[in-house]
């Protein structure tokens, strides 16, 4: 029998090329796909609810006899039909509705209707509910299974979605669908066999647990889950594999330039900073690739920690590349990385994508011909960019590049033959959960120490209706000689709309603030425009800074000891925290003012709760995962890799360790088995295995 990856959707009834294009857009291009096409959750037809017992949001099907039916003219004319059945009664309102259908609801009608409970003017109502006429003596047989509801797409409904399913089902047979896990493998995790759990999902009994299902506790989900987590660790142990299989230059550790560097630097690095340093060092040392993640909270110090590890590829002789999602945080490691690097006599280039004409060529030239130092943007990944000996990769932010463009540094090793080592940097703390699972292919250190001299940030909420306090706050604040933020977000995710909201908030306080010197910074500038200004503000020029999110990562102003963060409940926790960041810089006692727009959402409070309790990032980030889940975590540029179809990261976080056992035990006993498993779960996202 064939398998049912090798056969098309068009081979099924009803199927032809405009709605294989539709199913296309769904990702069910074989009927394997269409099995694996799950459910988003189940209605349960299976029984008559009398009216009297039915609660506020329940789905149901009710059965009763029309005692009224009434056109009322509210806001919006209404059809409206009184249904009994002895229990209770409740309406069925219609908002588009026929003469003709008016007529059929007449009193004395007995009606099956299937719809959701809701309370409104007059007691339960359903709106629009799907429903049928009773004849006859024999009411017609409900329903014997749950009914699913399907991922959709336009032009395609429940009722083809359902009958394609059960079209593929019937094909389904232990030839057809193999079962990739070996059985000495599903028996060890407690698995139930493939084809019962593809069955159970997609036509649950009458008498499943519907709650269960909806939270995604099921036996049937669980094995689902299991399969599917473990296809992606073993994708990344592939990707693992096969750069740990390429040659790297190896390096062996610094001493002439990181002593010089350190007796320049004017402060000793912590004892994290030294632990990671060493890690670093001895990857460094070996002849394949390092790939490591450095996770560090705001301000503990990972650009020093990635200056020695660029001193260690320097005193060898070869090429290191910094790169930087932003080019405000670009620039600023451009500056950084000249005054530490150029009083060793090393010359730092810049590559930006804003460098035309002739100052790219010059640039380019630059770099092909060996400049030891090269800092830029993503620019650094394009095509036409070519190093002379390229050993270090460092990246900042990781979360903001794709992993496929941290595999596109590969080619750019020594001549092509030799892969450079990897350094990953981030001061967004990633859940353990999320590191075990989306970044199984690094390495991890994480630096848990802040410099002496750091005060932790003191935050407090306070709603909006108090706005003139906290200008006056501002305001006392810089008569004392510091420095303020004032970060404007804004409900709309346009960037155009804070622009303005920022430039309107920028004249507010200016003419609020006279005796101050306010600077503004938001997207819409020119980089040069933005630079300026952030110059400025660093040198102490400008008093108060108005910006909108831009200022995230990277800005170090010491003296800055304010910062009041306008609608901060429409921002994500880590963002909130990197924002915060940017005080607490210096010795002064800082104070972050969370300037928020009641009544807040339950959600809402708790999130800003968990902001005033805590400074410690990593503790956040296990909040903000539970609260966004991971898509939104890791940013959309990564998120390719968490678009899971049954999986749930928190959900599933105690599956994982399991899961990491199961793949090397795969990879070892069963290899063969690899390949169809990503193919069956990872045929449209990046296939990560064989980049």
């Amino acid at each position: 029998m064939t398998e049912l990856s090798k056969v098309s959707v068009t081979a099924l009834k009803g199927v032809g090329e405009a709605l294989a294009e539709k199913l296309a857009k769904v990702g069910l291009e074989n009927i394997q796909d269409v099995l694996f096409h799950l459910p988003l959750r189940y209605q349960d037809r299976t029984r008559v609810v009398p009216i009297g017992a039915l609660r506020p949001g329940q789905d149901a099907v009710i059965e009763g006899v029309v005692s009224g039916t009434d056109v009322t003219m509210g806001r919006r004319r209404s059809l409206l039909v009184r249904l009994g059945d002895g229990t209770g009664s409740l309406s069925l309102r219609f908002y588009h509705f026929s003469n003709a259908q008016k007529e059929a609801l007449k009193r004395g009608t007995h009606l099956r209707c299937y719809g959701e409970a809701r309370p409104g003017a007059s007691g339960l109502e359903i709106y629009h509910p799907e429903y049928r006429a009773l004849t006859g003596d024999e009411p017609p047989p409900v329903d014997t299974t749950l009914t699913p509801i399907y991922p959709t797409t336009e032009g395609l409904t429940q009722q083809r979605l359902r009958q394609l399913c059960q079209q593929s089902l019937g094909l389904l047979g232990p030839r057809s669908l193999p079962d990739w896990l070996p059985l000495e493998l599903a028996r060890d995790y407690q698995l139930a066999p493939l084809a019962d759990a593809i069955r159970y999902l997609h036509h649950p009994p009458a008498d499943a647990d519907v709650e269960e299902l909806a939270v995604g506790h099921h036996w049937a989900q669980h094995r689902l889950a299991f399969e599917e987590l473990l296809t992606h660790q073993l994708s990344q142990q592939r990707l693992r594999e096969s750069l740990r299989a390429q040659r790297a230059p190896v390096l062996p550790r610094a001493s002439r330039l990181a002593a010089q560097y350190l007796a320049n630097l004017g402060f000793a690095p912590t004892g994290a900073q030294q632990r990671v340093g060493n890690e670093i060092a001895y990857d460094l040392s070996q002849p394949e690739p390092m790939l490591r993640l450095v996770q560090g909270d705001v301000g503990a110090g990972k650009t020093v920690v990635a200056a020695l590890a660029a001193l260690q590829a320097l005193e060898a002789g070869y090429q290191v590349a910094l790169m930087a999602p932003t080019e405000i945080l670009a620039e600023q490691h451009f500056v950084t990385f000249k005054r530490w690097l150029e009083p060793l006599g090393i010359e730092v280039a810049w590559l930006a994508g804003k460098l035309k004409g002739k100052a790219r060529t010059a640039a380019l030239e630059q770099i092909a011909a060996g400049a030891p130092m090269v800092v830029g943007t993503h620019a650094l990944f394009q095509e036409e960019v070519k190093f002379h000996n390229l050993a270090l990769a460092i990246i900042d932010e990781q979360h903001r590049f794709g992993v496929q463009q941290r595999l596109a540094l590969r080619q750019k090793g020594v001549g092509g033959q030799l892969c450079p080592h990897q350094l990953i940097m981030t001061a967004t703390p990633i859940p353990r959960t999320l590191a075990m699972s989306a970044y199984a292919d690094l390495d991890t250190s994480v630096l848990d120490e802040l410099p002496p001299g750091r005060t932790p940030v003191n935050t407090v909420l306070v709603a909006d209706s108090r706005r003139i306090e906290v200008v006056e706050r501002v305001r006392a604040a810089c008569a004392e000689g510091r420095q303020a933020y004032w970060v404007c977000t804004l409900i709309e995710e346009s960037e155009e709309l804070t622009c303005q909201a920022a430039e309107t908030t920028f004249e507010e306080l200016t003419s609020a603030l006279g005796e101050l010197r306010v600077g503004l910074i938001h997207g819409r500038m020119k980089p040069a425009e933005k630079a300026a200004v952030m110059a400025e503000f660093k040198q102490g020029n400008l008093q108060l800074l108005v910006a909108t999110t831009v200022i995230e990562v990277g800005v170090d102003v010491p003296n800055a000891s304010l910062m009041i963060i306008e609608n901060p409940e429409r921002l994500g926790l880590a963002q909130l925290h990197q924002l915060r960041g940017r005080v607490g810089r210096g010795s002064a006692a800082s104070h972050c003012v969370l300037l928020y727009h009641p009544p807040l959402s339950q959600i809402g409070r708790e999130r800003l709760g968990i902001m005033r309790e805590t400074n410690d990032g990593f503790v956040i980030a296990e909040k903000d995962l539970q609260l966004r889940g991971p898509g939104e975590m890791l940013g959309t540029r990564q998120t390719g890799l968490l678009q899971f179809k049954v999986a749930d990261l928190m959900r599933d976080a105690d599956l994982l360790p399991a899961v990491r056992d199961a793949a090397q035990a795969l990879l070892a006993r069963w290899p063969d088995h690899v390949s169809p498993l990503l193919d069956r779960w990872l045929r449209h996202g990046q296939q990560y295995g064989q980049v």
